[in-house]
């Protein structure tokens, strides 16, 4: 009998409370489940990586899909310009001119010549294009000079009240006899009149026939 008791007691005070804990954890886990939600604590939500799409790129042209490979020559800008005034100042029609390897090339004035007056930054960084001083409106240019189209440089400066022409710069096709020449080749820095070197502003450190550019092609390559 007395193990009877012992046993009933047992289970009372200990069996009990397990059943009871069993019983409260089987109400939180129904009822709150995995988002703590019953504590009012939100679990942080953890975004999913994203699936990363294939990148595609465009497949690179070989062959005739690539186009034409164009190979330039190099020359001095004030040669450049000089073997335009020496053809003759062609405006649409192709001139020759020898680059600094000694290979015949062709160049345009609209494709090649135009650049040097009409682009900044190309003489030295930091350069004004010439146009930005001699531009279409000859009241108020420079020395009433456009140098923005080709009309514009061979009806030369001193264009005074809107007089069709002035003063010839291109030397009547003399190049080294030329104003423009003077001006824009600069030993030493300096003009060979005296006068300030062109584009404004041009520092000592560029050199006299001015920067090497790119222009023109190869006559063997061009079929002429």
């Amino acid at each position: 009998m007395k193990d009877d008791t012992k046993t009933i007691v047992f289970v009372v005070t200990f069996g009990l409370p397990v059943l009871v804990l069993a019983f409260i954890f089987g109400l939180y886990a129904f009822g709150c489940g995995t988002t703590d939600s019953c504590t009012g604590i939100e679990k942080p939500v953890v975004t999913p990586i994203p699936t990363l799409v294939a990148a595609t790129m465009p497949a690179p042209k070989v062959g005739a899909e690539a186009g034409p490979l164009v190979i330039k020559c190099q020359v001095t800008a004030v040669d450049l310009i000089g073997a335009w005034v020496e053809a003759g100042v062609p405006e649409t029609d192709s001139f020759q001119f020898t680059d600094m390897k000694g290979q015949t090339c062709t160049a345009t004035f609209a494709g090649d010549v135009q650049r040097l007056f009409s682009e900044a930054n190309l003489w030295f960084s930091g350069a004004s294009a010439c146009t930005t001083c001699h531009y279409a409106d000859i009241e108020k240019a420079t020395f009433n000079l456009d140098m923005s189209s080709y009309a514009g440089i061979l009806a030369g400066s001193q264009r005074k009240d809107g007089a069709a022409t002035g003063v010839d710069i291109l030397g009547g096709g003399e190049w080294e006899s030329s104003l423009l020449y003077q001006m824009v080749y600069a030993p030493n820095g300096e003009s060979t009149i005296g006068r300030q070197i062109m584009p404004l502003g041009r520092p000592a450190s560029v050199p006299a026939k001015g920067p090497v550019i790119f222009a023109g092609t190869p006559v063997e390559l061009s079929g002429e």
